[in-house]
């Protein structure tokens, strides 16, 4: 009788978890196709901040972002975070083999220091479909639906959604919304340098202040500078048809 009751219990709950996948599935993969190119609203980072931000009584916490083309971008700023985030992004197809590998021996030799090698489509598809954490579930998740990405959008595509997603600061979402609330200007009208201090502070936008920098984002920002012009600046964005 206990056995039985047992196996239509795993019987039931094996039918949940392939109905939530199912689901799950259709929703990722809706929103691949819908977002390759319709504006993205909001994303799952939003989401997930604005709901932390309830649960701890902070109504007035609004996360958003206010939309913009690549044409409504200053190419700086696509320049910007491929110098700081993934140089080899228009070659390779969402992950970085050889920056995975770089990063396992440098986390082998050094474990107080962890480097990370998560791609600009990596990092998008995170931010718009995922949530935050470093589960080898999520990391799985992640390079599948990158995979995905990766074959229905363009690299245009994917910096797009990339820059009008990201998080620059505490409830500063986007490209557009960064550059209102720190130089007071359209993201059309970035300078190279107001660009690579926004890249600067992209790895940790909460304990980085691109209002405040400190000595170490403006050494990373100066860095980003230099590999700007190191990869040859606007020209490697048009010989990738990145803008």
């Amino acid at each position: 009788m206990r056995n039985g009751f047992r196996g239509q219990l795993k019987t039931m709950l094996k039918r949940i978890a392939l109905r939530i996948l199912l689901i799950l599935v259709i929703f990722w993969g809706g929103g691949i196709v819908l977002f390759s190119f319709l504006p993205v609203p909001f994303s799952a980072v939003m989401v997930e901040r604005q709901i932390g931000a309830w649960l701890t009584g902070n109504f007035g916490y609004v996360a958003h972002s206010d939309w913009v083309s690549m044409d409504e971008i200053s190419p700086w700023m696509a320049l910007a975070v491929v110098a700081a985030e993934d140089q080899r992004f228009p070659e390779h197809w969402g992950l970085d083999f050889s920056a995975i590998q770089k990063a396992l021996s440098h986390n082998e030799r050094d474990g107080n220091r962890i480097r990370g090698a998560s791609t600009i489509s990596q990092q998008t598809v995170k931010n718009l479909l995922l949530w935050d954490g470093k589960s080898w579930v999520r990391k799985g998740l992640e390079a599948g639906l990158t995979l995905g990405v990766e074959v229905v959008w363009t690299k245009r595509r994917i910096l797009t959604v990339y820059l009008n997603i990201a998080e620059f600061g505490d409830g500063v979402f986007g490209v557009e919304e960064a550059a209102q609330h720190y130089f007071h200007k359209p993201a059309s009208r970035l300078t190279m340098p107001e660009a690579a201090l926004l890249a600067a502070v992209l790895p940790n936008p909460i304990r980085f202040q691109a209002a405040a920098p400190s000595g170490y984002v403006r050494s990373r920002q100066a860095w980003i500078l230099h590999q700007m012009r190191q990869l040859g600046g606007e020209d490697f964005l048009q010989s990738n048809k990145l803008y």
